[in-house]
């Protein structure tokens, strides 16, 4: 393991276990523990991490019956990676009705006698696997939305069943992408809440999403005595008195301190400073530097496009729509490509439905559309690989079209398509096709993504388009990303300025289409991008 994970993993124990010395922890008895977070950024091994205090813990407590709860995507990932360190606890998979073979062999045995393979329902699938991780040395994995599904308020029938038994029967929760659940009023979070066990990890590089009142429930469901544990005298301000109907003290405090971060420029250290010291005892940070000194670079950066004609159109068509939502979604779309819009589901564009069928595979009528086009040519000619993310499921189906249309690339070979709705086993092989360097023996390795393991420079751009709401957008997300790093921010001093010599300054494509006589016009400004200067330099560099 890196320092880094055996600093955590350490931190680990001492929450979840109350020491690392193991001949006072076996005397300990099997109440007590208490939660930690563990924020360690993207790529430097949060899942090795904890993989490894799985099997260290379980050693020393065999039947603690660990819970994995995790976004839907995530589990196979998990499944692979224990198979991939060689875990020798058995994984079993609660959304996969698939039996893995690990299954306790005389409970399948009965089950299999009673109804045969083939009619054994999906309850009894779900309540055989219960039974095995319940009865043998085993770790159970689960979705957040499953979970609230058979733990929440709405269960009936044989979800109420296991919902009791997920509630009380784990001895150790781990949280993956612990911020997800973070809205105190969700089902999903109050039946997280009810989780009986106190020892309890929490997975995230990004704790902090939103605001600060997110941020409270999500300390709460790994540490649920935390809002009493507030320290009102570290804060620097009085807390304001209430008349009237009591209201929660403990919220209170953090509320107070939380909603004046931000508010005054020379406010924000200060306020984020004491909610950090709030919370440091139970949160282990850690920002990359590891990232910095084995991978060869990042470059990040921020491209302002100009919109197209038809762009500018349809942008001033929408003007008039006053639900936000409704807004925000076709000027996305939109600024991607026009077409797009004939996927409203209002139909408001039905009149033009001529006009934008006719533009629908001309990359040139979507400004951010023409960029990715361009570059992935060169970046094809250069035996590069591109990862393309949107928040949408529209603009990606566009851009495999434009892809098959204008380069005659197959999906499934030289394009593939991965979203929320593939199955979990479709999108786990997709993932392995893209990153096996095998598929291509005379790259050293693959542009995928900035993590452990990276042999090439990576390159990300922000694409946003000008003349929109993008930038202020981008602005007020980068302003979050601030105050998270002034809460989440870890003791290496030097980790900031080794990323920022980290930072790669060329990048040979991107120079490429901005000179090219033809693609030039449309790019308003460049900036090379880090956390802490993202939005200072937007605009520095700038094209006539």
């Amino acid at each position: 393991m890196y320092p880094h994970q055996r600093e955590g993993f350490e931190f680990i124990w001492n929450h979840i276990a109350g020491g690392i010395h193991l001949d006072k922890l076996k005397k300990a008895s099997s109440v007590g523990g208490n939660g930690c977070i563990i924020s360690h950024a993207p790529g430097t091994g949060k899942t090795r991490l904890t993989i490894v205090f799985l099997q260290t813990y379980m050693e020393l407590f065999p039947d603690c019956r660990p819970l994995l709860i995790a976004p839907r995507s995530m589990l196979l990932t998990w499944e692979e990676e224990f198979k991939k360190w060689k875990f020798d606890i058995p994984f079993h998979n609660l959304n996969n009705l698939e039996l893995s073979g690990e299954e306790n062999q005389t409970a399948v045995n009965l089950v299999m006698q009673a109804q045969g393979r083939k009619s054994v329902n999906k309850e009894n699938r779900r309540m055989l696997k219960l039974y095995s991780w319940k009865k043998n040395r085993s770790i159970l994995g689960i979705t957040y939305r499953l979970f609230e599904q058979l733990c929440g308020a709405q269960k009936t029938g044989s979800a109420d069943e296991m919902g009791k038994i997920l509630l009380e029967f784990p001895g150790l929760v781990v949280f993956d992408e612990g911020h997800t659940p973070r809205n105190d009023q969700s089902h999903m979070w109050k039946a997280l809440s009810e989780i009986k066990t106190k020892r309890r990890i929490l997975l995230s590089g990004t704790p902090f999403q939103n605001n600060f009142q997110e941020l409270f429930n999500t300390i709460c469901l790994v540490r649920p005595t935390f809002a009493a544990s507030i320290d009102s005298t570290k804060f620097s301000r009085d807390l304001p008195r209430k008349r009237g109907r009591k209201s929660n003290g403990e919220k209170l405090k953090w509320t107070f301190v939380a909603s004046s971060s931000g508010k005054v420029a020379d406010d924000k250290e200060k306020h984020a400073t004491e909610v950090k010291a709030q919370i440091a005892p139970f949160v282990h940070v850690y920002k990359g530097s590891v990232l910095q000194d084995s991978l060869p670079g990042l470059r990040n950066s921020v491209v302002v496009l100009h919109p197209t004609p038809l762009q500018v159109r349809f942008h001033k068509r929408i003007q008039g729509v006053k639900e936000q939502f409704r807004y925000e979604n076709l000027e996305a779309l939109i600024c991607i490509h026009p077409s797009l819009l004939l996927k409203d589901k209002e139909d408001a564009f039905s009149a033009d439905r001529g006009r934008l069928e006719e533009h629908k595979l001309n990359p040139d009528a979507g400004v951010k559309a023409k960029f990715v086009m361009e570059l992935i040519r060169l970046s094809n000619a250069m035996k590069e690989r591109v990862l393309v993310f949107s928040q949408y499921l529209d603009p990606l189906i566009l851009l495999r079209d434009l892809l098959k249309s204008l380069f005659q690339w197959t999906e499934g070979e030289e394009v593939l398509y991965m979203d929320g709705r593939c199955d979990m086993k479709q999108r786990q092989s997709s993932m392995k096709v893209f990153n096996d360097p095998s598929s291509n023996a005379k790259r050293q390795a693959i542009s995928r993504a900035y993590r452990l393991g990276q042999k090439k420079v990576v390159f990300v751009y922000h694409l946003l388009m000008d003349g929109t709401n993008e930038e202020d957008k981008y602005s007020r997300q980068v302003d979050k990303s601030r105050l998270s790093e002034l809460v989440f921010s870890d003791s290496d001093k030097k980790a900031l300025e080794k990323e920022i010599r980290a930072t790669v300054s060329e990048d040979k494509i991107l120079e490429e289409m901005a000179q090219h006589e033809k693609l030039k016009h449309i790019f308003k400004s460049i900036a090379l991008l880090h956390e802490d200067i993202y939005f200072e330099q937007l605009g520095q560099s700038t094209f006539g």
